[in-house]
């Protein structure tokens, strides 16, 4: 009851970014559903198909977690431990929060499947999908609604068991681990080629790879902002970007490797193009991933920004005009772009390249 008081009484921008990450998962538990009814309709090959439709699932969950890392009602504050919310009671709150959005998204991806295929009448675009989404054949109910509640508990585990603020890693640690998982990633794709569950280990490799090294790349980007005499803005914005680094730096990564992999799918197209491994709903699982990426590194950039507040207002009362943040911010941008867009450009070549042979 505490979790849904909370959640009623947000602000309209928190409401908000819960209702995105109920329309994520209603997106991810379509493509379940979708995969579902292909696995019934075609056996053969269902299992790689509920493979691939782990990565939106995948993307789905850290969008979640992300979001409620930034929620208000799950942020420790002082005084709070009195009154019964300590780390334990607050973890709780945000896995409820996470798991009553995600249900929501997933009950309307099964009542506008149900309606798709012709099994809910008197609504407009009744049975629309019906051929697509093999109405013809029977929907597993047991099946059905265990795909639907995989979202649900994972992200509410996810948020659960990453929302205490434990003091992080060096963001330099996990960068040779990075690079190394990477490369392995591209080794994979080279041997696996075009088809089959290979390729998928190999995207995820590199996606994991690239989300490892994140931390240390905008580290990186930071450095190199505050490098030969720098002055007070450039110092600003690179120390700023160096403390950002552990939490921007995973969605940075995670969200290079969807750009690597639409330039791969462009190299390709002249060529035989890439696997389509959800049939018409291929297109559709890869922008939910890429839109769902790019959620995940604005909330986790709300998160840094929350994290800067006592800063920001230290700065506002000695002086520091709006006008030289605001210029810092976007200075920590351009230099992430900077790095970024040729690092996607990289692996998307090498991917290409492996893809090829």
């Amino acid at each position: 009851m505490l979790a849904l008081r909370l959640a009623r009484g947000s602000r309209p921008l928190v409401q908000l970014r819960r209702l995105l990450v109920a329309a994520a998962s209603a997106g991810t538990g379509f493509l379940l559903l979708y995969v579902l009814a292909e696995a019934v309709a075609r056996p053969a090959g269902s299992f790689p198909r509920l493979l691939w439709a782990l990565v939106p699932l995948a993307a789905t969950v850290q969008f979640a977690v992300a979001v409620a890392r930034t929620d208000p009602a799950t942020r420790p504050r002082e005084g709070l431990d009195a009154a019964g919310l300590g780390p334990v009671r607050l973890s709780l709150v945000a896995a409820i929060s996470t798991a009553v959005a995600c249900t929501l998204g997933s009950a309307l991806a099964l009542a506008a499947f149900l309606h798709l295929r012709g099994d809910l009448a008197g609504l407009p675009f009744d049975g629309a999908g019906a051929r697509l989404l093999h109405a013809d054949q029977p929907l597993p109910v047991a099946a059905a609604l265990t795909l639907l509640v995989l979202l649900p508990l994972t992200a509410s585990a996810a948020a659960a068991l990453t929302l205490p603020r434990r003091r992080p890693l060096a963001p330099q640690t996990g960068l040779p681990w990075g690079i190394a998982l990477t490369a392995c990633g591209l080794a994979a794709l080279g041997y696996a080629g075009r088809g089959g569950p290979g390729m998928l280990v190999g995207w995820s490799l590199t996606a994991v790879g690239l989300a490892l090294a994140g931390p240390g790349l905008a580290y990186a980007c930071g450095t190199l902002v505050q490098a030969v005499r720098p002055g007070a803005l450039r110092l600003l914005a690179g120390r700023a970007l160096q403390e950002e680094a552990p939490r921007v730096g995973p969605p940075l990564g995670v969200l290079c490797a969807v750009g690597a992999a639409a330039l791969t799918a462009l190299a390709l197209r002249d060529r035989g193009g890439l696997l389509v491994p959800l049939g018409p709903l291929t297109g559709p699982a890869a922008a939910l991933v890429a839109l769902c990426a790019a959620a995940t590194l604005l909330t986790s950039a709300v998160e840094a920004r929350q994290g800067r507040a006592a800063s920001r207002e230290t700065l506002t009362d000695i002086g520091a005009p709006a006008k030289v943040l605001r210029t810092a911010a976007s200075l920590r941008a351009t230099a992430l772009v900077a790095v970024c867009v040729p690092l996607s450009w990289g692996v998307a070549q090498l991917t290409s390249l492996a893809l090829t042979r």
